[in-house]
């Protein structure tokens, strides 16, 4: 008797897809010219339901979850990125019988398991494994199976100089190619390493025997590894050619920027080289692109975020922010625009550089070469009928003025100010040329921001403070009784510092009448702060004790991050 295969509509069918949804996805597949299993997998069937009709059409078995920690990384060196990805397909690990287990999406991408066969020089047996599983696993697994910096360095190191050269162009993915030439996959693995271990900035520093590259992670420099100081031009030359700078160009600064993919992540990185007596110095802000900006993830306490929330929704005045270069005053200004953005409000921001885009918000970037100044770009979009402008930066008596004028006129205007504390903000913009009056009158609040360390959470250890660290801080045993104070150990989880992650401490100044009386007689920063304090204001110390009370911090990272804050 012959036996009936059943139809690919039935099998879905079986598996819990409507008759309704399979002539919708069949509509959608003819609409957007994929395949109805690609249609299907968007529809109200589970990519696992889709996986499982496949498997009773094709008699693959299926693999529905897949154990990151058990997948043989040597296997995943050994294939490109896109190979992997175009194809959907993946090595897992060895079976009991020498073969290689492969994870695919569905059975188009058997003809990918010959490939996989030849490239391993090993029998493959295929797997059926969801699309988003298996998707997660391919990004997660090559992240791992890059190589550290180290490691490259110690195999470029064993290859011929006259090979290091190599093609300079820049593929889609930096893990891509695992057979690039060595001075780009040097590179390349540089920027997938920075990017695992949380780093914010690169720097590549030439001296007189040592070439040494240093990663910023945590707001502290770490250093990572030391190439020989004769490739130094090759790393150079690969990272301007990246930047789209001009590597004949080596008597002069320049800045660039570089787009990249890493295992699926869009990156961005800011390049800035600099000739050093040397050679030239490189420094790469690294920006990650996508970051979500929210108020209530930037460590403020809820008293201050009430008082916060309420000042950025006022309708004209100034908000200041200030804090020394690298204290987050851009995360804190981002997410307050962020929290007010809507259709009815008319956002403009002019900035230094732009270091991240925000839908819906007009962005202008300063340019000196032009005469594009942040005064010059304010006056201009007073003329575009805002409702709140984002000045980057007040550098000078122009751009102040401008400020100050532009919050009288009915606007509502954020900008920063470089100085150690909040009260300080008012000397500073008097000594700058403007008038007292016109300080007090316009500014609304004033927020002093830095940045600590997050203790690690994996390794932490609780521990009772000496007498002097308390005294240092203005605190007695009374206060640290009943409760628990910790320590930073050190882990594989934290890369042995202690510390994961960072967070804001801040210090809120709201301009009340008492607060504009003294700035009206120009009292300087230091009577200014003691009536803030008497009147309530938290300083930068007293809320990193909070921090350290809550368990995020160490006292001695806030003694660190506010040495120049008294209580």
């Amino acid at each position: 008797m012959a036996i009936r295969r059943r139809s690919l509509d039935e099998v879905l069918q079986d598996r819990g897809l409507s008759p309704d949804g399979l002539a919708d996805a069949r509509k959608q597949a003819e609409k957007s010219g994929i395949s109805i299993l690609d249609s299907v997998q968007r529809s109200e069937l589970s990519q696992l339901s889709v996986t499982r009709a496949l498997s009773d059409l094709t008699g693959l078995p299926v693999l529905e979850e897949i154990d990151l920690e058990s997948i043989d990384i040597e296997l995943v060196r050994r294939i490109p990125l896109g190979l992997a990805r175009d194809q959907q397909i993946l090595p897992l690990w060895l079976d009991e019988s020498g073969r290689v287990l492969a994870g695919i999406a569905s059975s188009a991408c058997l003809p990918s398991v010959d490939d996989l066969r030849v490239v391993l020089g090993r029998p493959v047996n295929p797997v059926l494994v969801p699309a988003n599983v298996l998707k997660d696993a391919i990004n997660k697994s090559f992240d791992r199976a890059a190589r550290s910096a180290s490691a490259v360095m110690s195999e470029i190191e064993e290859e011929q100089e006259d090979d290091l050269a190599g093609d300079l162009s820049l593929e889609e993915d930096i893990l891509d190619d695992p057979n690039q030439a060595p001075i780009i996959r040097f590179v390349n693995t540089l920027l997938t390493q920075a990017i695992k271990d949380r780093a914010s900035d690169i720097h590549i520093e030439p001296f007189e025997k040592e070439l040494l590259v240093r990663f910023r992670i945590d707001g502290v420099l770490y250093e990572i590894v030391k190439p020989p100081p004769r490739l130094q031009a090759s790393i150079v030359s690969r990272i301007k050619i990246m930047a789209g700078l001009n590597i004949a160009e080596k008597r002069i600064p320049q800045d660039g920027r570089i787009r990249i993919r890493m295992a699926g992540r869009e990156v961005d990185l800011r390049v800035s080289t600099l000739p050093v007596r040397y050679g030239e110095r490189v420094v790469m802000r690294i920006l990650e692109k996508g970051q979500v900006f929210s108020l209530g993830g930037i460590g403020m306490s809820e008293p201050d975020l009430v008082v916060f929330r309420e000042y950025i929704t006022r309708p004209h005045g100034i908000i200041l922010v200030t804090g020394p270069t690298g204290s987050g005053k851009t995360t804190s200004l981002y997410s307050a625009l962020a929290e007010i953005n809507s259709p009815d409000l008319n956002i403009l921001t002019i900035e230094d550089p732009i270091e991240y885009e925000l839908r819906g918000i007009g962005q202008t970037q300063v340019n000196h070469k032009i005469d594009l100044s942040f005064a010059n770009v304010l006056r201009a979009h007073l003329r575009q009928d805002p409702d709140v402008i984002l000045v980057g930066e007040t550098r000078d008596k122009e751009t102040a003025d401008n400020a100050v004028q532009a919050s009288l006129t009915g606007h509502l205007v954020f900008t920063t100010l470089h100085t150690n504390d909040a009260p300080g903000a008012f000397p500073r913009l008097t000594d700058m040329g403007v008038e007292p009056f016109l300080v007090a009158s316009s500014l609304l609040m004033i927020l002093a921001q830095r940045l600590v360390r997050r203790v690690c959470s994996e390794c932490k250890q609780p521990y009772q403070p000496l007498d002097g660290e308390l005294s240092d801080l203005g605190l007695t045993r009374a206060d640290v009784q009943n409760r628990k104070v910790f320590k930073a150990a050190g882990c594989d989880v934290c890369l042995k510092t202690g510390y994961k992650g960072r967070t804001g401490i801040y210090s809120l100044l709201e301009v009340t009448d008492v607060i504009r009386d003294v700035v009206m007689k120009e009292a300087d920063g230091a009577t200014i702060k003691k009536v803030a304090v008497a009147n309530g204001m938290k300083t930068l110390r007293d809320d990193g004790i909070r921090k350290v009370f809550e368990g995020e911090t160490t006292f001695e990272e806030v003694m660190r991050v506010t040495s120049e804050d008294s209580r």
